[in-house]
């Protein structure tokens, strides 16, 4: 049976099905994030130059994964909220945010801890770790800038905008190691080659993956259902929806 996912695009019927949604990402996300962190941390072998500590990859690697990935979805939404005017995309732009911002957040201070028995120094101004916290900074613009409007139109419009020219900073982070000569390690995992790494690294870090994708949008789902009955309050479908 096919189903019309264009009636999920107002908010009225889009909210129930987040509630919904929210409870198996969670569950997604502690299933996987157990696997992933028991893999990480008593399954995979120590590695014979970097010891113990390189073990931080498996919550580092993915939250700087999923700090590129949620801001290219966020600035995607609000693109589409400035394009078309559909309430709902801005409204996901809003909600994914402070995910984004807490994932480039944890990806900076585990790579801080990570640098300091690798290379000898908490922080260097290195072209990844530099572009990374100015992705943080677009993030934190991103909200303040939405914050400081009162208007909510006005508002998705002026972080779409800042939204997409951030977007540039993506690929500079991404590829970084390749175009400057910098302190911060190539890539262990490849699409155009095979991973450096042995295979229980390899499968513990792609768990956490998935379990820091299950995290990002149950976070965002619970936050978009927020920021409807926020912004529709006013709409006699919310105050008919059950207390609680």
């Amino acid at each position: 049976m096919a189903v019309n996912w264009f009636k999920y695009a107002s908010p009225q019927t889009f909210y129930p099905l987040a509630g919904r949604l929210v409870p198996l990402f969670w569950l997604l996300a502690i299933v996987l994030g157990a696997i992933g962190l028991y893999i990480g941390f008593f399954v995979a072998p120590t590695d014979f130059q970097q010891g113990e500590s390189y073990r931080i990859i498996f919550i580092h690697v993915p939250a700087a994964w999923m700090s590129m990935v949620i801001y290219v979805v966020m600035a995607a939404w609000a693109g589409l909220g400035l394009v078309l005017n559909t309430r709902l995309s801005s409204m996901m732009a809003t909600a994914l945010a402070p995910t984004g911002a807490l994932m480039t957040f944890l990806a900076l201070w585990t790579g801080a801890l990570w640098g300091k028995p690798t290379w000898g120094t908490w922080w260097a101004w290195d072209a990844r770790m530099t572009s990374e916290l100015i992705l943080l900074f677009l993030y934190i613009g991103f909200m303040a800038l939405q914050a400081a409007i009162d208007d909510p139109r006005r508002a998705d419009k002026a972080g779409a905008i800042l939204a997409l020219v951030g977007v540039v900073n993506v690929p500079i982070i991404y590829f970084s190691v390749k175009w400057w000569n910098t302190l911060h390690q190539g890539a262990s995992v490849s699409l155009t080659r095979a991973p450096s790494m042995a295979n229980a690294m390899l499968l513990g870090m792609l768990i956490m993956a998935l379990a820091f994708w299950a995290y990002s949008i149950g976070a965002a789902l619970l936050r978009v259902r927020s920021v409807i009955l926020e912004r529709e309050r006013h709409a006699g479908w919310v105050r008919e929806l059950p207390p609680g």
